[in-house]
């Protein structure tokens, strides 16, 4: 593995960097908390001119044809800013219908989500089911030409902006992944409460009939795919933990430099520089193993192992990082006008999504032969 950047990819951080920067100050953070939609569709558009969202597809479906650790050093970017938007997920969804979707699915809907016209996101976890593909229960009953679904999905991330809801469903066939447009007579959306004042939520499916061209992939065939999803999803997040990791640390540092305590920084007490130090080595180290299982998932490597160390790994050394960011900061770093406590929730609530540290290791046990 190569840890060195392309010319392409310094000018796409850089790039990014930038535009996020002056797109997405923490005050439209703050601002999309309250918003009903959670995300301003006018910088999506921009997002889309500058081919962020066509990224990972290729060129005859309107995309940029680069590889997923590509997008993953984006998604940092946007963690470092804590862009507000559905992007992880619509560009899964899009990677799975570019693997396995038909040739008419990825026609219809690959340039629209390249374009911006098309928000996507996928409905997994259940009230029973949560980070177990094989409880999933929601029901998938043939009737003729359709599938009817009746059952519930929790934590579906944007399910209130999403053009399509890529649904796993039990059908006679075994685990099927369906598309259910946003609107479908039947379907319910109720946003959750959550620590990050982010967009998830509960959806109920009551007698919901899509055509059988719904199915992506083969019916019977959708664990596959969901795995493949949930990994390029995972180590999205960590990307994203990253992003806004480093900048907790660029913050504690610059406040280590300026607070004045005795006559003289706080950076220059022994204490402070131990917890600089090791919040450095905590970014660094999630960003490698974060890189390195992007880097086998752009290679198409099944990178079980990688995912599972790299959310583990990353979970706790980013949650150690706004831990000692807040301690740093003191009393200040806890109020709500100050934009800290914008990154610690945000890194919270990405902390348990997908699994947390026990759950990873026993993901990477099984790897080793031990479950």
């Amino acid at each position: 593995m190569d840890l060195g950047f392309t010319e392409e990819q310094e000018m796409l951080r850089k790039s990014a960097r930038d535009f996020l920067e002056a797109e997405c100050p923490p005050r439209l953070v703050r601002e999309m908390e309250q918003d009903p939609q959670g995300y301003p569709p006018a910088l999506w558009q921009k997002m889309a001119n500058l081919g962020w969202l066509g990224l990972p597809f290729p060129a005859e479906y309107g995309g940029l044809g680069m590889g997923y650790l590509d997008m993953a050093l984006l998604v940092e970017e946007m963690g470092r800013a804590l862009l507000p938007a559905p992007y992880i997920e619509t560009m899964v969804v899009g990677l799975a219908l570019l693997d396995h979707g038909t040739e008419a699915q990825k026609q219809e809907l690959l340039p629209k989500i390249a374009a911006g016209e098309l928000v996507a996101t996928y409905a997994i976890d259940e009230p029973e089911s949560e980070n177990d593909l094989s409880t999933v229960s929601l029901e998938g009953r043939p009737d003729g030409d359709f599938y009817v679904l009746n059952g519930t999905k929790l934590f579906v991330p944007w399910a209130n902006v999403a053009g399509y809801i890529l649904t796993a469903a039990r059908t006679p066939e075994g685990l099927t992944a369906l598309l259910v447009p946003g609107n479908a007579p039947g379907l319910s959306v109720e946003l959750l409460k959550t620590i990050a004042k982010d967009k998830q939520a509960e959806v109920s499916f009551h007698s919901v009939r899509v055509g059988r061209d719904a199915v992506v992939g083969e019916p019977g065939g959708g664990e596959a795919l969901f795995r493949q999803l949930i990994r390029r999803a995972t180590v999205a997040a960590c990307a994203y933990l990253v992003g806004g990791a480093q900048k907790a640390f660029e913050m504690a540092v610059n406040y280590a430099k300026t607070r004045v305590q005795f006559g003289v920084p706080i950076g220059s007490f022994q204490a402070i520089q131990h917890k600089c130090a090791n919040m450095a080595t905590d970014v660094d180290g999630a960003r490698f193993v974060t890189y390195q299982a992007a880097w086998a998932l752009s290679e198409g490597l099944e990178a079980e192992r990688e995912v599972a160390i790299a959310k583990g790994w990353t979970s706790e050394a980013c949650r150690r990082v706004f831990a000692e960011a807040h301690q740093i900061h003191g009393a200040i770093g806890f109020t709500r006008d100050y934009d800290l406590q914008l990154y610690t929730r945000r890194g919270k609530a990405l902390e348990i999504r997908f699994g947390d540290l026990d759950f990873q290791r026993e993901a990477v046990a099984r790897t080793l032969g031990l479950d």
